[in-house]
């Protein structure tokens, strides 16, 4: 029998609706499942697969946090060192930050086995539930040796992501998930999983996360915008600013000046952009003012990247790398 680690965190996957049809509000129901009711049902989803499995938090994604995340990393870690021949690990896993947790993980997993983030679109209880299916597939990908050395993963709708490109494409729709690169692969009806690209990039530092890292903070460029969220993001004391930059990755004119002065000031300002394709390069009128870019990574993983990147003490440049070689 393979052996394959789950670890609960909540999420759709784990709630319970009021109908068959409850799709949208089934949040405010108050039903989340522990793993004892969840493993049951995940337990003979592929044949040849023991479960070792383990509680961690039964709460939606909206509330999880950079001390979920770090704990969650100690979970698994001990997971490995208790069962050192499981072939992956399953973390099931709300939708709305699913992209943001796995791509933490991802810079911080010190194992060749792949851990793998599931979720799903409707709860389990409900008309068309795709929760059995993405757990389904999520078994077979955490079996799967061209997935060991990749770090974090992502499966949602039978598709399997590369942590540093996966994003939520949509709301409720079951294929809400999507990269503008392309899948790594897809788990078929019989439960194969057939790779389809191998990730261009391998970067992956494993940084130690610190358990309070500096505040980096993300705003948005839009028409007309000034620098009052500079200064509002200053004062909360961040340490970066991440900006989601008008594309091609510049932001507004009147923001312009309080994120300069801000850079200068020892404030780390990166540009990601808007867009969802297609990289922010480093430009030579933001080297001159000390801004960095964020290459191909969106502003949420930009972000993650830059809290451990300066918790290590990072210098600029070392930083400037990381984030172009992340993607």
């Amino acid at each position: 029998m393979t052996k394959v680690g789950l670890i609960s965190t909540g999420g759709t996957i784990a709630m319970g609706a009021r109908h068959p049809f409850d799709w949208v509000d089934y949040g405010d129901s108050g039903i989340v499942h522990d793993m004892e009711v969840l493993l049951p049902q995940f337990q003979n989803l592929l044949p040849g697969i023991t479960l070792v499995s383990q509680s961690f938090r039964s709460l939606g994604s909206v509330s999880i946090s950079w001390s979920d995340w770090v704990e969650l990393l100690s979970t698994a870690n001990a997971m490995v060192e208790k069962t050192p021949d499981l072939a992956g690990i399953v973390v099931t896993h709300g939708t709305a930050t699913l992209e943001e947790t796995v791509f933490f993980l991802h810079l911080t997993w010190p194992h060749a086995c792949p851990i793998i983030l599931v979720g799903a679109q409707r709860p389990m209880d409900t008309h068309g539930s795709d929760a059995l299916g993405n757990m389904r597939a999520a078994l077979a990908a955490a079996c799967e040796p061209a997935l060991r050395d990749l770090g974090a993963i992502a499966v949602m709708n039978s598709t399997v992501f590369h942590a540093p490109d996966v994003t939520k494409g949509a709301n409720f729709a079951l294929n809400a998930f999507e990269s503008p690169v392309g899948p790594i692969g897809q788990v078929d009806a019989a439960g194969q999983v057939n790779i389809v690209r191998r990730p261009a990039a391998h970067y992956r530092p494993k940084f130690s996360p610190v358990s309070i890292p500096p505040r980096v903070d993300i705003m948005m460029s839009y028409s007309g915008s000034d620098g009052c969220a500079v200064e509002a993001f200053r004062a909360a004391g961040a340490k970066a600013i991440v900006v989601a930059a008008l594309p091609p990755g510049r932001c507004a004119s009147g923001e312009r000046a309080a994120l300069v002065k801000a850079a200068k000031e020892g404030v780390t300002v990166i540009f990601a952009s808007r867009a969802s394709r297609d990289r922010v390069p480093v430009q030579d009128y933001n080297v001159a003012d000390g801004i960095l870019a964020a290459g191909c990574l969106a502003p949420h993983k930009a972000r993650i990247l830059a809290m451990l990147a300066l918790s290590a003490e990072y210098t600029a440049e070392a930083l400037q790398k990381a984030l172009l070689d992340a993607l």
